[in-house]
């Protein structure tokens, strides 16, 4: 319970968390930063880790000179993590995928499985750039698509554009907010309304197919 509540301490709090992280580590929060987004998008077991929010308050600190963030350092840092995190985690589907899934059922979780496959069967190998705007799907689309022994090259193609994508997109944006001051007091409820907006595909995802059942 106090680790969750940690957890959530940093997710909601991220702006904070960073100014002290860049503060007390100098360079070494660029390392920071891309072992967060490289597990987040590698390891099929930290789901849990800020991605969406994390990339956003990156770019809404680097706004302030001060900060000692610098926004391109970082979006390189960030867009190289997540493409080698994406690729791990294909490489782990491919070769390890079946047992691992078989050997932790409470981790690597059926219906975060079943949600990424009917992603698949939606979206296609578009899944891969479009999962990186989903929390959890986001970690799993590459694990499921190594399982499923989807083309290595069309799924580094699609890997390179999405983590370039995904980066590209938010960290501006937080750039850009983050020189107001009513984001500035208000950064909790931003962060929140990323992490909302971010699981609205899966709220849909999950109500079309309850409609069906129905």
């Amino acid at each position: 319970m106090d680790l969750l509540r940690q957890l959530l301490d940093v997710i909601l709090h991220l702006q904070d968390h960073l100014y002290t992280l860049t503060r007390d580590n100098g360079p070494w929060v660029y390392a920071i930063l891309f072992g967060i987004i490289f597990a987040e998008t590698g390891l099929v077991v930290t789901p849990f880790l800020p991605g969406d929010s994390l990339i956003f308050a990156v770019g809404a600190v680097a706004a302030n000179p001060q900060s000692g963030l610098n926004l391109w350092i970082a979006a390189a840092v960030m867009v190289v993590a997540a493409i080698l995190g994406d690729t791990v985690n294909y490489s782990i589907g491919r070769f390890a995928g079946q047992f691992l899934a078989r050997r932790f059922p409470r981790i690597i979780r059926p219906e975060y499985l079943e949600k990424t496959h009917r992603f698949f069967e939606t979206y296609g190998g578009k899944t891969v750039i479009l999962a990186r705007f989903v929390p959890i799907v986001r970690t799993f689309a590459p694990f499921v698509a190594g399982m499923g022994a989807m083309d290595y090259r069309r799924f580094m193609s699609f890997n390179v554009v999405g983590g370039v994508a995904w980066v590209v997109l938010i960290l501006p944006a937080g750039w850009f907010l983050g020189q107001f001051e009513f984001v500035k007091k208000r950064f909790e409820l931003i962060v929140l309304g990323i992490i909302f907006i971010s699981l609205l595909p899966m709220v849909f995802e999950w109500w079309k197919v309850r409609r069906k059942s129905r």
